[in-house]
C-alpha cells in the first residue's frame, strides 16, 4: 500500500512539474519584445547631467533601452516590456529635442521631482539595478542644472506688464481650454513659498470656493468650481541682511476643479502660462498628463502643493 502511495505522488508530482515546466516554455515563446526605435531628436545637455540621466533613466525612457539577460526571462520579461512602454509615454530621451523648451522644462522638474521623493528611477528597478540609484550630490547637479536652464528662458521686464492685450479675442487659452484670466488679483492670498531648490518664489491665490473647502477641511476631494492660481517668480540672490526678493517674472499656474471634465487627471484642469506674453505650456494632452503625475505626490491636500489645511497641521 505504500509503495502504491509513493507511486501515485511520484505520478502526480511528474505531472505536475510537466504542466510548469511546459508553462514556462510557452511563457519564453510568447515572451514580449521590446524594439529600439531610431533615435531622432536626443536630449542635450551637460555631459554630467547627460551621464547621470543614461545611467538612471535611459533605459525605461529612451529607444536606447539596454536589457540584461535576466529582463529577458519570463514572467519578468512582460513586467520589463510594460515598465518600458509606458516610461516612453510619459517622456522619451531620444524624442526630447522634438519638445518645445517650455515642455522640456516641465518635465526636467517632474524628474527632479520624482528622483527626490524617492520614486524615480522605480524602486523595483534600483534592486536589481543598484547602480542606477542618484546620490543626493548628483540630484543637486540635477536641480542646478533645471534651475539654470529656467532662469535662461526669462528675461526681465515689469510683471505689471503680464497681460499685454486685453481684448477677450487674444487671451491665451491652455491646450485644455483653460483661459488665462486676470480676476485672480483680486482673490484671497492662501498661501505664499520660496523654493530654494528651484530658485523661485510663489504667490497662491484661491477663488471663494477654493477658500471656503480650506476653511471647512474639505478638500478630499475639493468641490467642483475651485480654482487655484500659482504667480512664479525667480528669486534675486539674497542681500546683505540675506533678504531674498523676487526677480524676474517666471509664470501663472492654474489648476481649475471639475471632476467630469478632467476625470483623467484626478479630477483637476492644468495650464501654465510663461512670460510676460504668457504663453501657454504644452502642445498636446500629455502636458496636464505630466502635471498631475507630479501632483501625485501631494494626493493628501487633493493633488495641491503649498497650502496651509487641518489635518496637515495638526498633525
Amino acid at each position: 500500500m505504500n509503495a502504491l502511495k509513493r507511486n501515485r505522488y511520484r505520478n502526480a508530482a511528474a505531472v505536475v512539474a510537466g504542466i510548469l515546466f511546459t508553462s514556462f516554455v510557452v511563457l519564453q515563446v510568447n515572451s514580449p519584445t521590446i524594439e529600439n526605435p531610431s533615435v531622432t531628436a536626443e536630449f542635450h545637455g551637460p555631459d554630467e547631467v547627460t551621464a547621470i540621466l543614461k545611467r538612471s533613466c535611459y533605459d525605461c525612457h529612451s529607444n536606447e533601452t539596454n536589457l540584461r539577460w535576466y529582463d529577458k526571462i519570463a514572467p519578468f520579461s512582460y513586467k520589463v516590456a510594460a515598465d518600458v512602454e509606458e516610461a516612453r509615454k510619459r517622456f522619451n530621451f531620444s524624442e526630447w529635442d522634438s519638445l518645445p523648451k517650455a515642455d522640456q522644462e516641465v518635465k526636467l522638474w517632474y524628474i527632479v521631482n520624482m528622483i527626490d521623493a524617492g520614486r524615480m528611477p522605480l524602486p523595483a528597478y534600483t534592486a536589481i539595478h543598484p547602480s542606477a540609484k542618484v546620490t543626493p550630490a548628483e540630484l543637486t547637479i540635477l536641480k542646478n542644472y533645471v534651475t539654470d536652464l529656467s532662469r535662461k528662458h526669462y528675461a526681465a521686464g515689469d510683471t505689471a506688464r503680464i497681460r499685454q492685450n486685453p481684448r477677450v479675442s487674444n487671451v491665451p487659452t491652455s491646450i485644455n481650454g483653460i483661459r488665462y484670466f486676470d480676476d485672480y488679483k483680486n482673490w484671497k492670498v492662501i498661501s505664499s513659498t520660496g523654493r530654494p531648490d528651484n530658485g523661485t518664489m510663489r504667490i497662491i491665490y484661491g477663488n471663494d470656493i477654493a477658500v471656503k473647502a480650506l476653511e471647512n477641511d474639505q478638500i478630499r476631494p475639493w468641490p467642483d468650481g475651485a480654482v487655484i492660481v500659482k504667480v512664479v517668480w525667480n528669486s534675486q540672490a539674497p542681500d546683505a541682511d540675506g533678504n531674498v526678493k523676487p526677480g524676474n517674472f517666471n509664470n501663472v499656474q492654474m489648476m481649475v476643479r471639475d471632476a467630469g471634465k478632467f476625470s483623467a487627471t484626478e479630477g483637476w484642469g492644468f495650464a501654465r502660462f510663461n512670460g510676460l506674453d504668457l504663453k501657454p505650456v504644452g502642445t498636446t494632452a500629455t502636458f496636464a498628463t505630466a502635471c498631475i503625475n507630479c501632483h501625485q505626490l501631494a494626493g493628501e491636500t487633493g493633488f495641491v502643493f503649498d497650502i496651509p489645511t487641518k489635518r496637515v497641521a495638526g498633525r
